[in-house]
């Protein structure tokens, strides 16, 4: 007796050892849970913000670290081990069932955003775990371990997540065939476009290209398409039920059962996971519900039409891949004929019943649609009547002089419809939505110029022609590199940038206003040679003018050298510049005297600080060609002029701004296109000021893209034509004229 006694107690002595981590593992599953509402939530929050009330997945999409966030939050449903009797219980397993339907729902659309590699893999890895979700809750139901009084709501539920994961599954296989139509069409206007000769166009010209490029990467967008989808549609409605169910069985229960109570070993952390999970359901619902909306909206111009025998035939690009993959044969060696037959056809009746199955669910989705139509319209009906009737008692007060100015126009008149890409038989977008996009763009265009460069448009004014492309390196300085380094745009402004800092007798705020334009005009002098100089023997000079300008901008030094100090102890800008180029034709002679073989053959291969060095010793010893007097006074002078070759050279290089801009706007991947014309619209905006300071000279004219390298600039100084406002003579040399009084 005392036996079974210790035996009893050593069991639930080991049971309550067991059970004691339970309500950390609530927490763990309630902090999942709360990631994905707040996940959802900033979706919802963005679309609001950006007017896209389709609610594009930026935040929350389907991918590996989102299911695993997503298998912690179903933990209830797929505990068999633990009881969970109470009516708190049973609805937080409620609660997870349709939590899983909502999330499905609500990020069905960033499936469009992914490669087939990636859709495969997570379609499969949600449907493992949605069946597993599934069958688990079948035992549950079949153990009684799910209780009557919600089994209804279960079940509903349920059906609902199994017919939601086939939908998702099967409408994932149009988005291939879609891209590659939008693709198509998107090409055949693209072409139309004026992409060569883009250094020539405008601003306004600029504008009207980005407008265009904006509203087919918008409107021809993957997650876009899968919005505005016909299963997407149904998605909405299915999310909307469980929803609904979820708030039925919380009612019922809460009216005949004590909500606050519970029995799992989970402890209270079960009221919790149902609080926020059940917050997340109604958050993730709204995705669903506006796009289902939406589309409803779409169709109603269209409901004269919407039931003809037309609209509930299936479109080619919903069983093109399942076509696709019938047609093909499988490449089976090393097997008799009668298997490679019975493999066959057995392939082929399988893909004949999804190519079924794939048509049975869009005439099925279509079907929803239009009950969803005729079921919506007399509410809209009522409330564009009450609208009228508002309008005859409550006139809309006029706009005011300053509401109408600051609303955004880019000023042309372009018929962007024809712009607006759409698959076959898809209902004309209203008005309202293409407006709504052109809109957008002019808000990015505005956020640009608000953040325009001024103290770099300052020093772009300083230039009167691109001379200064030619004067910073004279031909008639010594060489002491074995070859010819080619010129990168970075380096010679960070090379004069630093000599300029290093004069003396300089004022702190003219420097500081230097140093501040020339780091923003580096910003884009780096976009010109990342997107335009793919010339590799480029790359080795910029990443030297990058790791100069770091010590110049930060600490004021030219690698162990202070500049700040040289220009402190410094008696003239003549003492400066012999001290810069001896110290850099020292660093270099030391080099080639201790370096010999093929590193000393190619100059590409020297060491940062040498190809730094070397561009510091010829632009140096072009500055003491003609400098002539060693009086202090001439040291702003001499300042001022170097300012103006930064500027020349600076102007000449963002000359390329509008190849960018065109660039980005023409960009080949559907998946980034959006954000890449979303980046051409902020920085047109951004150098709307530059643009038009360097168009008012004369551009040169170069074949393709010649523009992007600066020697190309420097073996055509004739095409460097000053432009009409040129006060500066020029003697045509190519040495540099610093002219010191």
């Amino acid at each position: 007796m005392i036996d079974d006694y210790s035996t009893d107690y050593c069991q639930d002595c080991k049971q309550n050892i067991y059970d004691s981590p339970m309500p950390w593992i609530g927490i763990y599953v309630a902090a999942a849970s709360l990631v994905c509402s707040v996940a959802m939530a900033a979706d919802v929050i963005n679309g609001f913000r950006r007017k896209k009330l389709w609610f594009p997945c930026k935040i929350f999409t389907v991918n590996a670290a989102s299911l695993t966030v997503i298998t912690v939050a179903m933990k209830l449903p797929v505990d068999l081990s633990t009881a969970m009797p109470s009516a708190t219980d049973q609805l937080a397993k409620l609660s997870s069932t349709v939590l899983m339907t909502t999330v499905m729902g609500h990020s069905m659309t960033s499936f469009a955003s992914m490669d087939d590699n990636s859709i495969l893999m997570n379609i499969t890895a949600l449907g493992i775990l949605v069946i597993t979700i599934i069958v688990n809750a079948c035992i549950e139901m079949g153990t009684a371990e799910i209780d009557s009084s919600i089994r209804a709501e279960e079940i509903v539920v349920l059906i609902a997540m199994l017919v939601l994961l086939v939908t998702l599954s099967f409408s994932v296989l149009m988005v291939p065939p879609a891209k590659r139509y939008l693709e198509l069409k998107y090409h055949q206007k693209a072409s139309d476009e004026e992409l060569v000769g883009s250094r020539q166009l405008t601003v306004q010209k600029l504008k009207e290209l980005v407008e265009k490029y904006w509203v087919m990467a918008e409107t021809g967008g993957p997650q876009f398409v899968m919005a505005r989808s016909v299963t997407c549609t149904t998605s909405g409605v299915i999310c909307l039920l469980t929803a609904l169910t979820l708030a039925e069985g919380v009612i019922r229960m809460s009216l005949y059962h004590n909500l606050g109570w519970t029995s799992s070993n989970y402890g209270r952390t079960t009221k919790l996971i149902l609080v926020i999970q059940s917050i997340g359901v109604v958050v993730g619902t709204v995705a669903p519900i506006f796009r289902w909306f939406i589309a409803i909206r779409f169709n109603c111009s269209n409901k004269d039409n919407i039931s003809s025998q037309n609209d509930f035939e299936t479109e080619e690009y919903w069983i093109q891949r399942l076509v696709e993959w019938k047609e093909r044969p499988l490449v089976m060696r090393s097997m008799g004929r009668k298997f490679k037959t019975l493999v066959q056809d057995t392939k082929n009746r399988l893909l004949s019943f999804c190519i079924s199955v794939q048509i049975a669910i869009v005439v099925a989705s279509k079907v929803v649609r239009l009950i969803s139509i005729f079921s919506v319209i007399p509410f809209l009906s009522c409330f564009h009547r009450g609208r009228k009737l508002m309008r005859k008692f409550i006139p809309e007060p006029d706009a005011s002089p300053n509401q109408a100015i600051s609303e955004p126009n880019t000023g042309t008149d372009l018929d962007l419809s024809n712009y607006v890409l759409q698959l076959e038989r898809e209902v004309k977008l209203p008005k309202r939505i293409l407006e709504n996009i052109c809109q957008e763009m002019d808000r990015l265009i505005q956020v640009g110029k608000r953040q325009q460069p001024e103290k770099l448009m300052e020093l772009l004014r300083k230039s009167n022609s691109f001379k200064g492309v030619t004067e910073f390196d004279s031909s008639e300085v010594p060489r002491i590199d074995s070859g010819k380094l080619p010129h990168c745009w970075t380096l010679p402004v960070v090379t004069l940038t630093s000599i300029a800092i290093a004069l003396p007798n300089i004022k702190e705020h003219m420097v500081e206003w230097l140093l501040s334009s020339v780091s923003k005009g580096l910003l884009y002098a780096n976009l010109v040679e990342e997107a335009l100089g793919s010339n590799a023997d480029l790359l080795t000079i910029k990443h030297a003018a990058d790791v100069v300008w770091v010590g110049v901008e930060l600490k004021r030094k030219w690698f162990d050298e202070d500049l700040q100090k040289m220009s402190i102890n410094g008696k003239s800008s003549k003492e400066t510049l012999w001290k810069l180029a001896y110290m850099a034709e020292m660093s270099v002679v030391e080099f080639k005297r201790n370096t010999t073989g093929r590193l000393m053959e190619n100059p590409l291969n020297w060491p940062l600080k040498i190809i730094a060095a070397n561009s510091m010793y010829r632009i140096s010893r072009s500055m003491l060609l003609d400098y002539e007097g060693s009086n202090n006074q001439m040291d702003e002078k001499l300042f001022e002029q170097l300012s103006v070759i930064i500027a020349d050279i600076l102007g000449a290089c963002l000359t390329n701004l509008p190849c960018i801009i065109t660039r980005k706007c023409y960009s080949s991947a559907i998946e980034k296109r959006e954000q890449s014309v979303r980046q051409a619209a902020c920085l047109l905006g951004e150098t709307e000021g530059i643009l038009n300071i360097i168009q008012q000279h004369e551009l040169p004219r170069f074949n393709a893209d010649q523009g992007a390298y600066i020697d190309e600039w420097r073996e055509n100084p004739s095409a460097l034509v000053s432009s009409s406002n040129n006060e500066i003579a020029s003697s045509g040399s190519g040495e540099v004229q610093v002219v010191i009084e």
